[in-house]
């Protein structure tokens, strides 16, 4: 492959980059009266990966875990996770989201996936299909679980 079709592969996949950038940040948008962006990764990790104790959400967050604890005994307050005695471990505390906070995940998640489903119907068939595919073997390459495994992961791979 010579230089300027690796360069046009690259500018390629960061339009389509910016197109995604762009649908996420308007599903924060949707939901930005309610938490912060650091707090919906917060969320979101947890959904993808429930229970977690706190230090397992500063691991998953590359976070100090004085600043995870912060962060959720800000969205414990708000009714958005809860906190319960693990029972395997009860040295540590298991963090889940709470009804409301499956709500604003579910609600972010499901703007991500229909604007994506607006953008890819304007595509032919067989478009869509070559580019789910690519996309699947772009996310394995850059370490990403697949499908149904943390779903929810905000590109956060640890």
């Amino acid at each position: 492959m010579t230089q300027d079709e690796q360069q046009a592969q690259v500018d390629a996949v960061m339009r389509a980059s910016r197109v995604l950038v762009s649908v996420v940040a308007r599903s924060i948008a949707e939901v930005e009266d309610q938490v912060t962006f650091v707090q919906l990764r917060v969320l979101v990790v947890i959904a993808g990966r429930a229970p977690l104790n706190l230090s397992e959400v500063a691991r998953h967050l590359g976070v100090h875990p004085s600043n995870a604890t912060r962060v959720v005994d800000k969205l414990v307050s708000a009714g958005l996770v809860e906190r319960t005695d693990r029972p395997s471990d009860r040295r540590h505390l298991a963090l889940t989201l709470s009804p409301a906070g499956h709500e604003l995940v579910q609600k972010v998640m499901g703007y991500r996936r229909e604007s994506i489903l607006s953008i890819m119907s304007a595509m032919p068939a067989s478009r869509r299909r070559t580019l789910a595919s690519a996309l699947e073997s772009f996310a394995i390459a850059a370490g990403e679980p697949p499908e149904g495994e943390d779903a929810f992961i905000l590109g956060l791979a640890p």
